[in-house]
């Protein structure tokens, strides 16, 4: 069995494992770094880190269209229910559930969760996708914070970095991550969409390697890690 993790973009990743299909944050209209569309990608679920447009994005269209399950916190969830989508799932920081593609735990996150039409959108959360072939934690949007060593508790295979800076950590924060997550592989996200958050992924790239015991996987839109 193989996991295959594809990034879309921005912090829109594609992950299929067990079968199914998840969409985590599916920002792709307004995107300039997405090469998909909303009405073009398939999904079994959809996984939200929190309220953003950035983040949130098409969950709403594609859900419709897919029939896809929901999960987010509480008030993104009641929030969704308000824009008529019934598939959905509830969950807050801490919590964990097992569906039929794995197992989804919520973290801390430190960042907002405003809506698009700004109401409250909870507080911003960390995933952690249990599957088969291993453990794949998302960070979403956050600051750097000494809890990640918990988090590292979860033997993690991947972790998923943002290194844009401005918005969320930068590159030397997400260096120290990697030291207290412990996993196998990092990817970065959150970079390079726009000018305000480019980022030199080689230059990231070898400071993972000196100063930390995990591998760096830099994707480009559309191509993908396979987890085995």
């Amino acid at each position: 069995m193989t996991t295959k993790i594809t990034w879309l973009g921005h912090s829109a990743f594609q992950v299929e494992t067990a079968g199914k299909t998840i969409l985590l944050d599916p920002f792709f209209t307004g995107n300039p770094a997405a090469t998909v569309s909303a009405d073009s990608v398939a999904a079994d679920a959809i996984l939200i880190t929190h309220g953003h447009g950035d983040h949130i994005g098409d969950t709403v269209d594609i859900a419709k269209r897919t029939g896809a399950l929901v999960v987010a916190n509480f008030e993104i969830v009641t929030w969704l229910q308000g824009q008529g989508l019934e598939n959905v799932h509830a969950m807050h920081i801490g919590g964990s559930h097992a569906f039929d593609f794995g197992t989804v735990k919520l973290t801390i996150a430190h960042h907002g969760s405003a809506l698009p039409d700004n109401s409250y959108g909870g507080n911003p959360a960390g995933i952690i996708l249990k599957t088969a072939d291993g453990n794949i934690y998302f960070a979403g949007d956050t600051a750097l914070f000494s809890d990640m060593q918990l988090i590292g508790d979860e033997d993690l295979e991947v972790a998923v970095l943002p290194i844009g800076d401005n918005f969320t950590m930068g590159p030397d924060d997400s260096v120290k991550a990697t030291n207290f997550l412990s996993p196998r592989i990092v990817i970065p996200q959150h970079y390079n969409t726009w000018p305000l958050i480019n980022q030199d992924t080689a230059a990231w790239e070898t400071n993972i390697n000196l100063q930390t015991s995990a591998t760096p996987v830099v994707l480009q839109v559309g191509e993908h890690f396979d987890l085995s």
